[in-house]
């Protein structure tokens, strides 16, 4: 099986909900791809936003590390992963997308639009940046791509919303891969 078959295996075959949200984590990657497709974004972020929760496909039971206040790291999981077969331009916003959070969450108009899920995911996470944290963050190459990112995977959570199956992405998957 090649890398397309295998994540797409993966969306097909993950039923699980996105740990403390009201859809799973494959509706909730493809409406954050379908929100920067609506927004123009370039190929590269909506693939990344498409992606962007993978390590939680790798990682065995999330809601159980959860439940045992543990961050499993799901970014780098899914970075570490990914950067085998990925453009620099799709893995490192994902591996920025918690980091992303945590800086957005400086601005408590934004910190009280997030789901309680990811308020209580965020304290796990190391909790809101600090300046210093802050400003080496947005020295970061891909920072802005990861803030957008973040965005999207905030409003990529609608329950009983009509979504694109995961094939309509193929194409888009295979033309940011490595070549």
């Amino acid at each position: 099986m090649n890398i397309v078959d295998e994540i797409i295996n993966k969306f097909k075959t993950n039923n699980s909900l996105y740990i403390g949200e009201k859809v799973t984590i494959s509706t909730h990657m493809i409406q954050t791809a379908m929100l920067a497709e609506k927004n123009n974004s370039p190929k590269s972020l909506i693939c990344s936003c498409l992606l962007h929760d993978y390590g939680h496909f790798i990682i065995e039971n999330p809601d159980l590390m959860v439940s045992k206040l543990l961050d499993g790291k799901h970014e780098y999981l899914a970075f570490k992963f990914l950067s085998k077969y990925f453009k620099p331009d799709v893995v490192e916003p994902i591996k920025l997308h918690v980091q992303a959070k945590r800086y957005l969450c400086r601005n408590n108009s934004y910190f009280n639009l997030l789901s309680e899920a990811s308020k209580i995911s965020l304290k796990l996470q190391g909790g809101i940046m600090g300046d210093k944290e802050a400003k080496k963050f947005t020295s970061l190459k891909f920072h802005n791509e990861a803030i957008m990112l973040r965005k999207y995977d905030d409003d990529g959570k609608v329950p009983d919303l009509k979504i694109k199956k995961i094939d309509y992405y193929r194409d888009l998957i295979n033309s940011q891969l490595i070549n």
